[in-house]
């Protein structure tokens, strides 16, 4: 058998890859934003609101982030072949596959080797992304497959026969799962849980003299009624009142469970016999690394109060996380960061759980499709760090205005209450420079007329490795890869003459890359000198003058056209479109 064969997903176009170029981010300031008053404990203002193609900006932060963020949470066009008002979601299967695993690929890169990855999908393509997922990332590193309950089986989803779809997923997957170290995180339980129904009437005496009673009992002893007339006397507020009652007296609420005998210590065997000889009496086993126990007739007593969590500011009966959402609601989502948009807003509180189960306060968190801006509100609210990225015009006037709103502490919305968010903070809006590269009126390609002499140097540090810093002492000096390897961009053609004094400078204990438009002289005559031309330097290495790696519905190749048959009348791509701008875009 060969041992290069692989289980994998194949599509038309799968082997085709994007050359990108790496692109230099240009900021704002005007867009940039910073809290008019600093809110103690907040201050962090290096935030990033990135507006261009998403493809080539994750490529655009590989250099400085790779291998840095801890989180990433994207909501993806779901591929339903429905078109709303911000985005086009009718791409073509084999389209898809390809943006998506060639957006997932980049992420991968950028993902820490303890990071998380949270895609949320439905189920039109869910078989097929996990398969994606799977071969990039590692079957072996895919976490947990998600439901989240989107909404209820009523109104016009109710009308017609069969399965009404109520969920979306979320695939969660590790970069590296031997690193991976998730939050252990608790959820409210919908309801009281009615096992527990037993009272220690003396909890406060020694446990060896604890007299019990049915919890039915206490309560009515609480409200000085009788057990036989309760539910008449509190009528519809009965079970509202016993679980307040329940809450408010946890560690004296209880229930008896029989232990497995097997399965716990000698120590624990030894006690469960001697209390079945002693039936009126409460046994105790202390344990150091785990908690106390106690015994009463063989059986173990269960305090209710260790059910007890803390959940957004509240002790709750809590349960363990599990891989079905259905307590995050999604409707009633128009006020959340005051902002509409229809069908795609996801709730607060959903990316809020995502961050707490992988990340901590200053953790870095990545959003590719950032619509609405979700993501970045709730991150900036729990104190992560946070880069957005967003092609749509809605980045200007749904994410922008959102976030202000944050920064001020005026969205009290979403989960503002549950973290106490009272604003600070800030972000710096960046977009993506134009390509490098351009053609010229004969088809040549040259050096964008739009880039300065610092944006020049800049680019060809990140086409080269180099980190761009220019310094302000030494001329030629902008940037470096080494302490001792350096880089020089310029435009001049360079004679022999000041290309020796140029060596002469830089030194014999030290290289430099110099990238220019043209030189006099041999390549190889000075040895701590290395020489490039510009832009020949580069012409292969990326598909210049490419700024839009989305789908563009109206721009797809048109089928061939099929004979009439009986079957229903496909919608073409141009009417699909319905005169939109399609973007690979997001809903969150």
């Amino acid at each position: 058998m060969n041992n290069k064969q692989k289980l994998e997903l194949t599509w038309i176009g799968k082997d085709k890859r994007p050359k990108l170029e790496p692109r230099i981010l240009l900021e704002n300031p005007g867009l940039s934003y910073h809290a008019k008053h600093r809110v103690s404990g907040n201050d962090q203002f290096d935030n990033k609101l990135i507006f261009g193609d998403n493809l080539l900006a994750l490529k655009a932060l590989e250099q400085e982030y790779e291998g840095k963020v801890k989180c990433v949470y994207i909501d993806p066009p779901f591929n339903t072949q429905q078109a709303f008002e911000h985005y086009d979601d009718g791409l073509e299967h084999s389209l898809w596959l390809g943006l998506i695993r060639d957006r997932i690929e980049r992420i991968n890169i950028l993902l820490s080797n303890d990071g998380t990855l949270f895609v949320h999908i439905d189920d039109n393509e869910l078989g097929y992304l996990i398969v994606i997922l799977d071969e990039i990332f590692g079957r072996s590193n895919r976490v947990a497959v998600v439901t989240f309950k989107q909404g209820s089986a009523t109104g016009h989803k109710s009308i017609n026969p069969g399965v009404v779809s109520t969920s979306n997923f979320l695939l969660i997957y590790a970069k590296k799962k031997s690193e991976w170290q998730p939050n252990r995180i608790f959820t409210a339980r919908a309801e009281r849980d009615k096992r527990y129904n037993q009272f220690i009437e003396n909890f406060d005496a020694p446990f060896s003299e604890w007299r019990f009673i049915t919890l039915t009992q206490a309560f009515a002893a609480s409200l000085q009624l009788s057990e036989r007339g309760l539910k008449k006397a509190l009528g519809s507020n009965h079970d509202e009142l016993l679980t307040e009652f329940v809450m408010n007296n946890a560690r004296c609420v209880v229930r008896l469970a029989r232990p497995d005998y097997n399965a716990v210590s000698s120590d624990a065997r030894s006690i469960i016999d001697e209390s079945r000889t002693k039936l009126n009496e409460v046994l105790f086993l202390a344990r150091a690394e785990y908690s106390d126990m106690y015994f009463v007739k063989g059986e173990r007593i269960l305090f209710y109060s260790d059910k007890l969590k803390l959940v957004d500011g509240q002790y709750v009966a809590g349960e363990p996380l599990t891989s079905i959402w259905d307590d995050i609601l999604s409707n009633n989502l128009h006020n959340e960061g005051s902002v509409e948009f229809p069908k795609g807003k996801k709730p607060e509180a959903l990316i809020k759980r995502c961050f707490e189960l992988v990340t901590n306060p200053n953790d870095l968190v990545l959003d590719s499709f950032a619509g609405s801006g979700t993501t970045g509100a709730v991150a900036h609210k729990m104190g992560r760090r946070w880069i957005m990225i967003e092609l749509g015009e809605h980045c200007h006037t749904h994410v922008i205005p959102r976030l202000q709103k944050v920064i001020d502490g005026e969205d009290q919305g979403g989960i503002s209450k549950a973290v106490n968010w009272q604003g600070g903070g800030g972000f710096r809006y960046y977009s993506l420079a134009p390509s490098l590269l351009e053609q010229d009126r004969w088809g040549n390609w040259v050096v964008n007329k739009n880039y300065n002499p610092a944006m020049l140097a800049e680019a060809l540090c990140k086409l080269e490795g180099f980190t761009y810093a220019p310094s302000d002492t030494q001329w030629w000096n902008h940037g470096y890869s080494s302490e001792q390897d350096f880089i020089y961009v310029t435009t001049q053609n360079l004679s022999h003459q000041q290309l020796e004094e140029l060596s002469e400078e830089v030194g014999g204990d030290r290289s430099l890359l110099v990238c220019c438009a043209a030189y006099r002289g041999k390549a190889d005559h000075f040895p701590n000198l290395t020489l490039k031309k510009i832009p020949k330097m580069v012409l292969s290495r990326c598909e210049w003058a490419h700024d839009d790696y989305s789908l563009n519905v109206a721009n797809l190749p048109m089928a061939q056209a099929e004979p009439e048959t009986d079957k229903p009348k496909k919608t073409s791509p141009k009417q699909a479109n319905s005169g939109q701008n399609d973007l690979f875009a997001d809903k969150s």
